[in-house]
């Protein structure tokens, strides 16, 4: 069953959830959605935020945040997450200025100096990637891979920029087999535009992915959309319907 694990990316909603961010997550529940990863709160108080989700009967399936705020602002970080009663934090991006090999030296120890305050505590500190880390080479790899070289940093892959950067989705998350609690399921265009699409409708076949999810450890399956053609909502839905029917091949 992959139902009960099946998260929306609130990222997919940002515009939505900043007019009216408990109308999204009721929205959301009712569209079947078993959880929702935070991306920020545009504002709203993370009580309100977490007391909604629980009404609703949303969990979380971890948290988006800056590297600035994982550095410096752990404690806020962690009082957020036990509020959203989730142990997953996940550096969103790499900051500007830093997809140099100096720069990715430098976010490895960041990650590596916070995933170490933090161990024994039932938190985890994860970095999500884009395709720019396939660009680089450091030591032989490529800057993902270093990045995620020690397993106290969790991998939270994402399909569509995986095969942006030119590699199959399936056979790259192999690697990360039992250290990859979230898994981000994007898909991508099949009109050679190489844009984002919704799950199903693109390149990317799901149905072993979401097989070898169940099977190496994955405890979320993340959808995320950057930019939607229409209503950001019914691109979820659509993803939603389509992952359903993909359990029933499972």
């Amino acid at each position: 069953m992959i139902r009960h694990r099946l998260a929306a990316q609130l990222y997919t909603v940002r515009n939505e959830a900043k007019k009216d961010f408990e109308s999204v997550l009721r929205d959301l529940s009712k569209m079947g959605w078993a959880a929702v990863q935070i991306d920020g709160l545009h504002g709203y108080p993370a009580r309100e935020i977490a007391a909604v989700m629980k009404e609703v009967g949303l969990k979380a399936a971890g948290m988006h945040v800056g590297l600035e705020r994982m550095k410096n602002d752990l404690d806020a970080v962690l009082e957020e997450a036990a509020l959203f009663d989730t142990k997953d934090f996940i550096c969103h991006s790499l900051p500007d200025g830093l997809q140099t090999p100096e720069g990715y030296a430098s976010v490895r120890n960041d990650l590596l100096r916070v995933a170490a305050k933090v161990s024994g505590t039932g938190y985890r500190a994860g970095y999500h990637n884009h395709d720019f880390e396939f660009h680089t080479s450091i030591d032989g790899k490529i800057a993902l891979e270093y990045l995620l070289e020690d397993p106290a940093v969790f991998a939270e892959i994402d399909t569509y920029w995986v095969l942006k950067a030119g590699q199959d989705p399936l056979s790259f998350i192999r690697n990360y087999a039992n250290r990859m609690p979230i898994l981000h399921l994007k898909d991508m265009t099949a009109d050679g535009r190489q844009t984002f699409a919704e799950i199903g409708t693109g390149l990317i076949d799901f149905a072993p992915i979401l097989k070898w999810g169940l099977e190496n450890g994955v405890e979320w399956f993340a959808v995320e959309q950057d930019y939607c053609p229409g209503n950001p909502m019914d691109s979820l839905a659509t993803s939603l319907d389509h992952l359903l029917k993909l359990e029933k091949e499972l």
